[in-house]
């Protein structure tokens, strides 16, 4: 099953559980979504900026990418929290793709709570099978159990 794991990191913490599926998973792509307003800003300043683009359901333009999503039968899509829901690099890729008949599995990251995130996710992705979904606190910081519990995930959803 030819598998793709698409995903939005401003942090890390995303892009790192990635690499770990995509090394667990071999002949797996990866497409690390990315927008113009991708800028590193102080802590206060950051969670200003992403909860306002949350709460006004932003649709940041994403920088070009060249994946054909019809190649693909699973697709893995991570996020980090914002505001308690996805951030919103990702509400474009899915307007922008319209994701239907897939196998999807979901992961996130947070700094302390996953809030709906998951759920809001799959309510944007009608048309799919949810294969698995699951959530890491901060694992570029807390490392204690990361590799034991996504490869478990990993495994699950390979079976």
């Amino acid at each position: 099953m030819k598998t793709l794991i698409v995903y939005y990191s401003y942090e890390g913490n995303c892009a790192s559980i990635a690499e770990k599926i995509k090394a667990a998973m071999p002949g797996t792509d990866t497409l690390r979504l990315s927008t113009a307003e991708d800028k590193q800003r102080g802590a206060l300043a950051k969670y200003l900026w992403g909860g306002r683009q949350v709460f006004h359901k932003k649709k940041p333009a994403l920088n070009p990418y060249s994946v054909d999503l019809s190649a693909y039968e699973f697709i893995i899509i991570g996020t980090p929290v914002w505001a308690w829901s996805y951030a919103p690099a990702l509400r474009s890729f899915f307007e922008a793709e319209k994701i239907q008949g897939k196998r999807v599995a979901l992961f996130c990251c947070h700094g302390g709570g996953k809030g709906k995130t998951l759920e809001k996710m799959k309510n944007a992705l009608p048309g799919n099978t949810f294969a698995g979904e699951i959530d890491f606190r901060e694992p570029l910081k807390h490392t204690e159990g990361v590799d034991g519990r996504l490869a478990a995930w990993v495994a699950g959803l390979k079976g």
